[in-house]
């Protein structure tokens, strides 16, 4: 029997040394474990080695100033916030909306959630109340904890499956009418004791994901996939124990979770975050430099932000140094390797998984190639058939070689799961691979496609577009661009006799402001006379793809274009985000 923590000691032994690790590391047994309880509150806050260490390190850029907390008074902070939620009648696979940014009751929270056995469903802040109401109703939440800023959206809410009323509400910030306070959680016992084992399959998360259809899919894991999975993730980054470990991301999302929780406190390191009011490339390299970060993940925007300064004039501590999203450009790499002699590793996974490909710590890098499979994870790559191939799909193989990062697969509203049983895991991923293994990323079989390192469907935004009178089709592709890699852009076919005009693009612009949270917006709309089909009537998006791939304007597909930016009267409703 293989247990966590002889699994962790192996990829730590082996974390240069791919060969051995891929060939040797098993996974630990699905046996009843409670990462929270048995391994961080064990092992991490226990131990005389870490127990003090800083589990949590946060820097707020505005107000000047940082909070830091050792792995011990989580653990205790923890206990009381698990006490607290027990006392407003939460128990084992509740539902738990967890509505905040990077302040320390969010991974209070998250800890505590895992000790009690409740459910989080992870959001982001940015939603709307249609996105809320969608959330509360099909993720079955029992509870919400969000930031005060977010009351005033779930004013005006009503629940399909649940009622307003049946709701618990708690705020953190300023107390609000019909809103528990956060703070009472400080008048709790620093004891727990949990109500029973913790099954491997008992549900941990459940993740709104965008897909291929007009409302995301939930992806379900379980107290196995994410916290043991990420161990994948932690031999990915090439963290250690004791490493100050930032990762650039936003919370709700599932790089969140990745590597600003599972994966730097699977190797016994501190998760360092930096909140700014606006994103500061110049500022948040001097932090790093002045905190003695050591290990660092980021998305390709940021990094392509990072080299329009003087990286060289920054000294930094940095050991390690990744990218995941989308592969990143040579030029940017080259940059930074430059600037600190070291080269951005990338990695690839989803919210479905942990890390499962990587160009790991010590190894051969191809720049563009998005590595090889990790240690824990048979990757096959496949047909429309199923058959191998050397460009396909994106597979992993299951049955007795199921990898436990894996979800359990996707909730329908009965329920039951779908998409990771039977023999393959498709992840609708398509790459090309070499003959050493290296998988280079082609694109997306769902058209699916990622906005500053968002996850963005088509279909999604098409739907909200629709719903505009004078809409009456529309297709969504990527559109370059030079910071956010690619930003949502949409063809639409107006309504017989409606004029191509700025009055026109601007009442769609301002429907789009009103129906979808900044980070999906559409930021340009090209009003056509004609969109490409497919004999069966289907839109050829990959076509207009094409079109703006290579920017032909010359083809007859091409309409009238318009910008957000060409819009003064918006400005009070956009984001740089």
């Amino acid at each position: 029997m293989t247990t966590f923590q002889e699994a962790r000691a192996f990829l730590l032994q082996h974390r240069a040394d791919y060969e051995t690790a891929v060939r040797d590391f098993r996974w630990p047994d699905p046996v009843p474990f409670n990462w929270a309880l048995d391994w961080f509150d064990a092992e991490l806050a226990a131990n005389a080695e870490s127990r003090d260490r800083p589990a949590l390190w946060i820097v707020d850029a505005a107000q000047d100033r940082q909070t830091k907390l050792s792995f011990s008074a989580l653990s205790k902070r923890s206990n009381q916030v698990a006490n607290f939620l027990r006392a407003q009648g939460l128990k084992r696979g509740d539902h738990l909306l967890l509505l905040l940014g990077n302040v320390v009751p969010l991974w209070e929270t998250m800890l505590a959630a895992m000790k009690l056995g409740v459910v989080v469903i992870p959001a982001t802040t940015l939603l709307t109340a249609d996105e809320l109401r969608d959330r509360l109703d099909r993720g079955k939440a029992k509870a919400v904890v969000a930031a005060q800023d977010q009351v005033a959206k779930f004013a005006s809410l009503e629940f399909t499956n649940l009622g307003a009323e049946n709701v618990i509400r708690i705020v953190v910030g300023n107390a609000s009418d019909g809103w528990l306070s956060y703070d009472d959680a400080a008048k709790t016992s620093e004891s727990f004791s949990a109500d029973g084992p913790t099954n491997a399959d008992d549900p941990m998360l459940l993740y709104f994901t965008s897909g291929t259809t007009a409302k995301p899919k939930l992806v379900r894991h379980s107290q196995r996939s994410y916290p043991v999975g990420h161990l994948s993730t932690m031999y990915w980054i090439g963290l250690k124990p004791g490493d100050v470990h930032l990762n650039i991301s936003s919370p709700g999302w599932a790089k969140h979770a990745w590597s600003c929780f599972f994966a730097p406190w699977n190797a016994g390191a501190t998760v360092f975050v930096v909140n700014q009011p606006r994103f500061d490339a110049k500022g948040l390299l001097a932090t790093i430099g002045r905190c003695g970060v050591t290990t660092l993940c980021a998305p390709p925007t940021v990094w392509r932000l990072f080299i329009q300064e003087d990286l060289a004039s920054f000294k930094v501590a940095l050991r390690e140094v990744c990218g995941a999203g989308e592969p990143l450009n040579p030029e940017v790499i080259d940059q930074v390797r430059a600037a600190w002699g070291l080269t951005i590793r990338d990695g690839y996974g989803q919210t479905e998984t942990t890390a499962l490909a990587g160009n790991s710590p010590g190894q051969k890098i191809k720049i563009g190639s998005m590595g090889r499979p990790l240690p824990g994870y048979r990757v096959q790559i496949s047909d429309a058939d199923g058959n191998k191939a050397k460009e396909g799909e994106v597979t992993l193989v299951l049955g007795s070689e199921r990898p436990a990062g894996l979800m359990q697969g996707y909730q329908g509203d009965d329920g039951k799961l779908s998409g990771a049983e039977g023999e393959l895991y498709r992840s609708g991923d398509v790459v090309f691979e070499d003959d050493e293994g290296y998988l280079t990323f082609v694109g997306r079989s769902d058209d699916v496609f990622k906005s500053s390192d968002y996850r963005i469907s088509p279909f999604e935004l098409e739907s909200v577009l629709l719903e505009h009178e004078l809409v009456a089709e529309a297709a969504v592709v990527p559109s370059p661009d030079p910071i956010r890699l690619a930003i949502p852009k949409a063809f639409v076919l107006l309504t017989s006799g409606t004029e191509r005009t700025p009055e026109t693009a601007l009442s769609i612009f301002r429907h789009l402001h009103a129906r979808l949270a900044p980070f999906k917006r559409i930021r340009r709309l090209e009003i056509v006379t004609e969109l490409p089909k497919t004999i069966s009537g289907k839109i050829r998006r990959v076509q207009l793809r094409r079109l703006e791939r290579d920017d032909d304007r010359d083809d007859p597909l091409r309409g009238r274009e318009f910008r957000e930016e060409d819009f003064p009267e918006l400005s009070k409703t956009r984001s740089e985000t």
